[in-house]
């Protein structure tokens, strides 16, 4: 098993994604700071009773977002609510930083004792609503290594939300990606915030990689079984959610039907492979 596959207790782990309330800064954001904290608390509970293998924090609610790298007091809001998190429940903790400040994020996981980041452009360069977004590989793992930092990079090959600027193909991105980029994990999303993935897109990506593949969106109930046959690993948002809305809260019912499906399927392929030895 795999260095990242090995953080998570689980056959395809499921990692929840924990969209923050709107930090300090951000056009949104309330000016009450405990509220960020015990949202982000409760959820972190209620995922955690459920048995999903791991979360990802996210300042989803700060858009517009910054192209690239975002002010001081996001990164501070973010460090201390990220702390928070891993003081609070005993599952491996990522931070993705949107829409692009891998650094910041990996300062903000070594410092706060979380596992992994998510990187949306971690090479080359895409047009997204922000403008032009640029990779920043040599510049987060400079930082990682000048940290002394075991942080691994989850990276998205295809994001979502975005075009790539000179299309060379999802093989091909993902190979650089694993190779030149020397990430630990890959993920493949649909075009936008909670659309389906395509299988053939996961295939496309684990042939040309022994890297772990995530699907990074679209996953429901209905899309669950094929999307765990294809894959290693799910990021799970909308589907949480009342109505599986992204904006909305989450709800522990969801989260309970969908962890019992997926624990049948870990059940079934646990059984699948014992036959095989």
């Amino acid at each position: 098993m795999s260095r990242t596959l090995s953080l998570f207790n689980q056959t395809c782990p499921v990692l929840a994604v924990i969209h923050l309330q709107p930090l300090p800064g951000s056009p949104r954001y309330s000016g009450d700071m405990n509220q960020v904290y015990e949202t982000a608390i409760k959820e972190a509970q209620v995922y955690a009773r459920q048995g999903v293998a791991g979360l990802i924090v996210e300042n989803f609610r700060d858009a517009p977002f910054f192209p690239d790298k975002v002010p001081v007091e996001t990164v501070a809001s973010m460090s201390a609510v990220v702390r928070e998190i891993v003081r609070e429940v005993n599952l491996p903790i990522g931070v993705n930083v949107l829409r692009n400040d891998a650094p910041a994020a990996m300062a903000i996981a070594s410092a706060a004792g979380a596992h992994f980041i998510r990187v949306n452009v971690h090479l080359g360069a895409v047009v997204a609503d922000q403008g032009i977004i640029q990779g920043n590989a040599h510049e987060t793992l400079r930082l990682r290594s000048q940290l002394r930092s075991h942080v691994l990079i989850f990276a998205d090959a295809g994001v979502k939300h975005a075009a790539p600027i000179a299309p060379r193909g999802l093989a091909a991105e993902a190979k650089e990606l694993a190779e030149r980029g020397t990430v630990d994990a890959l993920i493949v999303s649909g075009a936008f915030t909670g659309a389906s993935t395509s299988t053939d897109d996961l295939d496309a990506v684990r042939n040309v990689t022994k890297l772990p593949v995530f699907v990074g969106s679209g996953t429901t109930p209905e899309t669950l079984p094929a999307l765990f046959a294809h894959s290693d690993g799910l990021i799970v948002g909308s589907t949480f959610k009342r109505n599986g809305q992204v904006e909305e809260v989450i709800e522990e019912s969801r989260v309970a039907d969908f962890m019992k499906q997926h624990q049948g399927l870990c059940e079934n392929a646990k059984a699948a492979k014992s036959l095989e030895l």
